[in-house]
């Protein structure tokens, strides 16, 4: 059964980089055809997809982002990481790691979530 687990801070001040771990258990994120993925939830608002790291390193983001989004992997540690810069309230959300099959075009695995607020 694979786990997936965000860490990171709860609170972040406006302008800064907000950054979260997702470590993962019970699987490998460079398991072929596999990518990893962060996906938000502001606030009354449905889910935001982010960005995603596929099994073998490439990323992906979404535009809207405007480029304030990097993803970054440590295979070592089996984790994978979320930045995102110059954060302002309107990035207060939920935010979910998931793991998704390119196979299958579905998500298998989900993170708890963790909340994120942008506030000074």
């Amino acid at each position: 059964q694979v786990q997936l687990q965000e860490s990171g801070p709860g609170l972040v001040k406006p302008s800064q980089t907000l950054s979260l771990t997702c470590t993962v258990s019970g699987g490998s994120i460079t398991t072929t055809y596999y990518a990893w993925t962060w996906i938000r939830q502001p606030p009354e608002k449905g889910l935001e997809w982010m960005g995603v790291i596929a099994y073998d390193g490439d990323t992906y983001y979404r535009p809207s982002l405007d480029g304030r989004t990097f993803i970054s992997r440590d295979t070592s540690k089996n984790q994978f990481s979320l930045q995102l810069s110059s954060v302002t309230p309107e990035d207060t959300a939920v935010y979910y790691c998931a793991s998704w099959d390119t196979t299958t075009l579905s998500y298998d695995y989900w993170g708890q979530g963790t909340q994120v607020t942008v506030s000074s």
